[in-house]
């Protein structure tokens, strides 16, 4: 865990906007030795927010098959997308 100042993040905003990139993870920054904000790089945001995003479809469709809704097998399902690949529906 990566835990800086606020202090350092107004005095030291490149040394903070440094570390957030090479170590690709979020880093906490207090203030009066409390908790205040987290910041990361946009790019370990925008791959954060892929991964909930992938985990909450497959949540969806973990519910979906519990629930006995039709589904198809993997060999249907590249047949498929092969399909929509090539034009072919």
């Amino acid at each position: 865990m990566i835990i800086r100042s606020s202090t350092m993040l107004r005095n030291k905003y490149n040394t903070i906007s440094q570390l957030a990139h090479e170590k690709a993870e979020p880093i906490y920054i207090t203030k009066n030795g409390e908790g205040d904000l987290v910041i990361m790089s946009i790019e370990a945001f925008e791959r954060r927010e892929a991964m909930l995003d992938l985990r909450e479809k497959l949540l969806l469709a973990e519910q979906q098959r519990l629930a006995g809704e039709p589904t198809i097998t993997l060999v249907e399902a590249q047949k498929r997308l092969k399909e929509k690949i090539h034009g072919k529906i």
